[in-house]
C-alpha cells in the first residue's frame, strides 16, 4: 500500500484484524539504515490480532520510498516531520498512535515525540540507543561513508550517479559475497540486492552521517512528560551494547525488555516474544491512558525485566493472515546474517541499522 501524507507517498505494509474490528489504537513501525518495512513481517499480523491496524513503512529514500531532492531532506527533523505527517493521516482521529522505530528509526522516533506535534500514545525504541553507533558497526560505516566520499568527488557523472555506482560496488565486493560466505538463501541475497540499490544514495550517506554524529537527548526525553516508553532489545545486540540500552531505559525511567537470543533484529529473530511483549505494552499504555482520562493519573514505572523466551502471552502466528513467521524471515534481513569478527570488511544485510 501507499500512505498519501501533506508530506508526499511513502511505500508501506499493512495488517488487520482478522475479524475487522478495531478495538484498539493503530501502531506504526519505523525501520531502521538500510532497512525497510519487509523488516517487521514476521510481527505485523500478530501484532493486528489483538485488534489494532499496524502499518510498517519505508522512510524518506528507503527501499521503495521516493527520496529527497537533496541532503538536507534526510536531516533527523525533516524525517520526525514525514513521520508526524503519517501520524496525522494513520491516525486521524486525533487519539493517536503506538510508535516503535528500530534502530535509526528509533532515533527519527524519538526526534517525534521530542518535537510534540504529533500525538503518541506510546513510544517503543527497538535496539535503538541514546546516541551515536560505536564499536565495529561505527568503522564498518565510517569504511562505507570513505567510499561514498570518494566518489563523490570524482568527475565524469552526476553526484547521485556517482554514489549509486559506489553502493554497487560496495554489494558486489563486500555485501554480497558475504551473504553468500555466510549461507543466506539465494532468494534472500537477491531481495537484500534490490532493497540496497533501491535505496537513494544520497539518503544512505545522509542517514549513515547522523547515525555516526547523533547527539544523546535522553535526557530532553525524559523531562518531556510524554507518552509511555519501552526500550526493547536483544541480548546480543552488537549496535548498540544491552548495557548502554539498561542505562538508558533507567534515565527514561522506562519499561524494559531483553529478549533473550536475539540480536538487533528482535522483529526477525524471535518475532513471538516481540509481537507479545509489544502488545501487552501498548494494552498497558491504553489503559494508562483511559485512567488518565477517567482522572487517575498513572506514572511511569520501570519494571526492567528479561523476557522470557516463549513470550508474554503472543497470539499464536499459526493462525495469523499472511506469510509465517519462517517465510517471512525469507523476506526480511537480519543483522545477523552478517560476521561480526575482524575478517568482515562489511557484513551482509542491514548492517548498521
Amino acid at each position: 500500500m501507499t500512505i498519501h501524507s501533506h508530506r508526499g507517498a511513502f511505500a508501506a505494509l499493512e495488517a488487520q484484524p482478522a475479524t475487522g474490528v478495531y478495538e484498539r489504537r493503530p501502531a506504526l513501525l519505523i525501520p531502521g539504515f538500510t532497512g525497510s518495512k519487509e523488516d517487521f513481517i514476521p510481527v505485523l499480523q500478530p501484532l493486528a490480532s489483538a485488534g489494532r491496524r499496524v502499518v510498517a513503512i519505508d522512510m524518506r529514500g528507503q527501499y521503495q520510498s521516493q527520496g529527497a531532492a537533496s541532503a538536507d531532506g534526510y536531516a533527523p527533523d525533516e524525517l520526525a516531520a514525514d513521520i508526524t505527517a503519517i501520524i496525522g493521516t494513520l491516525a486521524d482521529d486525533g487519539q493517536g498512535l503506538h510508535l516503535v522505530g528500530h534502530s535509526l528509526g528509533g532515533l527519527i522516533a524519538r526526534e517525534v515525540a521530542l518535537a510534540r506535534a504529533a500525538r503518541i500514545t506510546s513510544l517503543t525504541l527497538l535496539g535503538s540507543g541514546p546516541s551515536r553507533i560505536t564499536g565495529q558497526r561505527a568503522d564498518m560505516l565510517r569504511g562505507m561513508l570513505a567510499m561514498m566520499d570518494a566518489a563523490g568527488r570524482e568527475d565524469g557523472l552526476p553526484a547521485d550517479q556517482r554514489l549509486q555506482v559506489t553502493v554497487a560496488r560496495i554489494w558486489d565486493e563486500h555485501l554480497g559475497p558475504q551473504a553468500r560466505a555466510d549461507g543466506v538463501p539465494e532468494h534472500l541475497i537477491a531481495f537484500l540486492h534490490r532493497r540496497m540499490m533501491s535505496n537513494s544514495p544520497t539518503g544512505l550517506a545522509a542517514m549513515g552521517k547522523y547515525l555516526l554524529a547523533c547527539p544523546d537527548r535522553t535526557t530532553e526525553l525524559a523531562n518531556l512528560g510524554g507518552p509511555p516508553i519501552l526500550v526493547l532489545y536483544g541480548e546480543n545486540d552488537d549496535a548498540w551494547r544491552p548495557a548502554v540500552q539498561e542505562r538508558m531505559a533507567r534515565r527514561l525511567a522506562a519499561h524494559r525488555i531483553c529478549i533473550p537470543g536475539a540480536g538487533h533484529s528482535p522483529p526477525v529473530e524471535a518475532p513471538e516474544t516481540t509481537a507479545s511483549t509489544l502488545t501487552a505494552f501498548w494494552g498497558s499504555a491504553e489503559d494508562r491512558e483511559r485512567r488518565r482520562g477517567a482522572g487517575h493519573g498513572a506514572s511511569r514505572d520501570d519494571p526492567g525485566q528479561r523476557a522470557p523466551a516463549s513470550g508474554l502471552a503472543a497470539p499464536d502466528p499459526a493462525s495469523a493472515r499472511g506469510p509465517s513467521a519462517r517465510e517471512a524471515a525469507a523476506s526480511a534481513a537480519s543483522p545477523s546474517h552478517g560476521r561480526r569478527d575482524s575478517a568482515a570488511a562489511l557484513p551482509s544485510g542491514q548492517w548498521a541499522r
